[in-house]
């Protein structure tokens, strides 16, 4: 069974698409802020099922709690336009770089700033 080698949940990780490899179009090993945001665009176009140009906290599932739609929703109408999206997009790429580089590597994605950033990317 899958657990004789560290269990399913590893094997599932092991299968993942390495993010640096997807999603960085310059091939320089990291993702810089706009590789970030064009992923996070056709993300949030990819998210908007009803055409409606505002993603809802139904269409946010799982990647945005109710509390962060709420803390990005500067109208207060209860979604978010792609700017506002975008936005959140920029705080997470923020804080994941850690070295204030310009870029995250593999090493930032790991962390918890970096789980939360590949959360609205895919």
């Amino acid at each position: 069974m899958g657990t004789m080698f560290g269990g399913l949940p590893a094997l599932a990780a092991a299968r993942a698409p390495d993010p640096i490899k997807t999603f960085d179009t310059d091939n320089d090993g990291t993702l810089d802020l706009m590789e970030v945001k064009k992923v996070a665009a056709a993300e949030f176009a990819k998210l908007d099922r009803d055409h409606e140009g505002t993603l809802d906290a139904r269409e946010l599932r799982g990647r945005l709690s109710a509390k962060d739609v709420k803390a990005a929703d500067p109208d207060h109408d209860g979604t978010l336009t792609m700017d506002e999206y975008l936005a959140v997009v920029t705080q997470r790429f923020d804080a994941a770089n850690r070295d204030n580089d310009g870029t995250v590597d593999a090493k930032e994605l790991r962390t918890p700033a970096g789980a939360a950033l590949l959360k609205l990317l895919r």
